[in-house]
């Protein structure tokens, strides 16, 4: 006798109707291709659309409901493919995939943008004191270790002192490493004010680039010296791999190197190059939401690109893990979960 729970999603399938844009519905999968570069990306777009922010309770109701219809096979006629993914975006986006919970708002992927673009005017504005670089630095870091506990793969426990100590060990490298270049660069006699203030506004981005990796090594080391899943084609579990471990925290430091890179650096040109056009210089309390706008920008550009480097579930040959991985499997590659 066929399976209920096997078939439930293939006659749900039947059920929905064709749509001359949309591909064929699949729960729980993305819906453009994963393998390129351009189907990475328009996957994170869906995922950083800022739009499902306004998605109401009741509509969240609704596209988790229709979800539900389809997994058990009790699917409406009529329901268009386009309708199944677009429930799926919504859903993805509010609600935790492993607690069903509702993400604050400000920490969901979709609100990192417009939540963040703020915070992002704060590190690059001009003339900075001490204590304004301590601030936007914290507050830099504090938002970003909030997004990435608030989005934590939860299937397994993992303790609040990890947290901590990541988001610590964050804020003091980012602080740290802001205020010694701003020391430095007001110490250098050799440079003219110009120059110097044009140098100054570059120090966020090694501060913060510097702070991701700590942030990334901190919370993540312990997948080190435990290893991370890897699965087979099918999806089976094979074994868990330290080597593998190391491949993703290595793409997951390296993403987060790249993010910042456009919104810290693309800025501070744009502006340097902006400010001396001749409506800026007759209307100075432009400046502010002219940079607003071009930071804006940078991070919509910036944050997509940056994410979609690599695959979400990365692909490795088990000729390169652990010998008892290798002998595990008759697959020739294996994938992981490389974590955002």
């Amino acid at each position: 006798m066929a399976d209920t729970a096997t078939t439930a999603p293939v006659a749900a399938a039947s059920a929905a109707s064709a749509s001359s844009d949309a591909p064929p519905f699949q729960l729980g999968k993305p819906r453009f291709q994963q393998t390129s570069f351009y189907g990475r990306f328009r996957h994170f777009l869906d995922i950083i659309d800022p739009r499902t922010l306004f998605v109401t309770e009741r509509r969240l109701r609704e596209a988790v409901q229709l979800l539900e219809d389809y997994k058990h096979g009790t699917l409406r006629p009529g329901v268009t493919n386009e309708q199944l993914w677009s429930a799926q975006k919504i859903k993805q986006a509010i609600l935790h995939p492993d607690t069903n919970e509702k993400i604050f708002m400000p920490f969901r992927m979709s609100g990192y943008i417009p939540f963040g673009t703020p915070i992002v005017v704060g590190l690059l504005l001009p003339n900075q004191t001490l204590a304004s670089t301590i601030f936007w630095q914290w507050l830099n870091q504090s938002h970003n270790a909030c997004v990435n506990y608030a989005n934590r793969n939860a299937t397994k426990p993992s303790p609040v002192s990890k947290f901590i100590q990541g988001y610590l060990g964050a804020v003091i490298s980012a602080v740290s490493i802001a205020v010694g270049l701003n020391v430095l660069v007001q110490k250098a006699n050799k440079f003219t004010p110009a120059t110097r203030l044009l140098i100054q506004r570059f120090v966020p981005f090694p501060a913060v680039a510097s702070a991701n990796i700590c942030n990334v090594v901190l919370m993540r080391y312990g997948e080190l010296e435990e290893g991370i899943d890897v699965l087979d084609s099918d999806g089976n579990l094979v074994g868990s791999s330290k080597i593998a471990a190391r491949h993703a925290l290595l793409e997951t430091a390296l993403t987060r190197v790249v993010l910042p890179m456009p919104i810290l650096v693309l800025p501070p040109i744009i502006m340097s190059v902006l400010e001396k056009t001749a409506l800026l210089q007759a209307r100075p309390r432009l400046l502010l939401p002219v940079q607003s706008l071009v930071c804006l920008a940078a991070f919509g550009l910036a944050l997509p690109l940056a994410i979609s480097l690599f695959p979400q579930m990365s692909e490795i040959e088990t000729s390169q893990l652990e010998p008892e991985i290798a002998r595990a499997t008759s697959s020739r590659t294996v994938v992981y979960n490389k974590g955002l």
